[in-house]
């Protein structure tokens, strides 16, 4: 063996799998590597930017409610291929891989729990599920949350995170503009509020129904919250629109929204606001 081979450096090989856990996440807005325990206790907004990174919905159940308080309601309705829809691939094979890739039936989770020790009702849309897609089964389980809420004297909270209404069912997944509504107003006839927390993103049938019709709409910083996408409508109209248009601040602006609440203050904030319009005090 030749001396220059015997000692030549040797590049030590990068180990995969999943023994070796993720240890960073790189920030999609400021490209900065970001410890992911040091993520987590600021509640996943990147402490360089204050870019807020998507949660899936376990993430966000984390992040709102006291720790262990969590009842999960949902899980119980599967969505189904009624109209034995057929694209690029089957309906049946989409959800299958949305299934295995998020670990819950559909794009929705909800539950009971407590925020600072104030009794809620969650209901939490999970983008990673089909872009968030609203079928019958997420109308079904909001629907669900919210006579659960009513029954049980709490308010309700949403957190939407939708591309709009699920194409694969037609105009199965439009009814759910309508139902969703229709159940809200079960709230609103026991006097209790509901409060909708508009992620990014939030767009088409969502927006067009049960996520603007709450008591208050508050908003993620930077969130993109819109019926059609900025592009569509710039090529309807044929001109260019104005700076933010559609994000969270310009929204606010022009009264759409009625907050913008960083993530890392929207438990006091919430739990402040349903304190007040309850006539519950929350603790800490």
């Amino acid at each position: 063996m030749a001396l220059d081979r015997f000692f030549r450096r040797r590049r030590p090989q990068q180990q995969t799998g999943a023994d070796v856990p993720e240890l960073w996440t790189h920030c999609p807005e400021c490209k900065e590597s970001i410890y992911n325990r040091d993520l987590m206790a600021a509640a996943y907004v990147c402490p360089k930017c204050g870019h807020h990174l998507r949660l899936n919905a376990a993430q966000r159940v984390d992040v709102l409610l006291d720790e262990d308080s969590f009842v999960q309601l949902s899980g119980r309705v599967q969505p189904v291929d009624a109209l034995n829809f057929h694209d690029t691939e089957a309906y049946t094979d989409r959800l299958k891989r949305a299934q295995a890739k998020t670990g819950r039936p559909d794009a929705i989770l909800t539950g009971s729990g407590t925020l600072l020790n104030l009794p809620v009702t969650l209901a939490v849309m999970d983008f990673a599920f089909s872009g968030g897609s609203m079928g019958s089964v997420v109308g079904e389980e909001i629907s669900r949350a919210a006579e659960h809420a009513a029954e049980h004297g709490t308010p309700l909270i949403i957190v939407t995170a939708s591309g709009g209404a699920r194409m694969q069912e037609s105009a199965l997944s439009l009814m759910q503009m309508a139902k969703t509504t229709v159940a809200l107003e079960t709230l609103a006839e026991a006097g209790l509020p509901y409060v909708s927390v508009l992620s990014d993103p939030t767009t088409g049938g969502v927006t067009a129904s049960f996520a603007t019709i709450a008591d208050v709409i508050v908003a993620e910083p930077g969130a993109l919250i819109g019926f059609a996408g900025p592009r569509v409508i710039q090529q309807t109209i044929r001109q260019h629109l104005p700076e933010g248009f559609q994000r969270a601040e310009f929204l606010l602006e022009h009264g759409m929204v009625d907050a913008v609440v960083d993530r890392r203050e929207q438990r006091p904030y919430l739990a402040n606001l349903l304190g007040l319009l309850t006539r519950q005090g929350a603790s800490a």
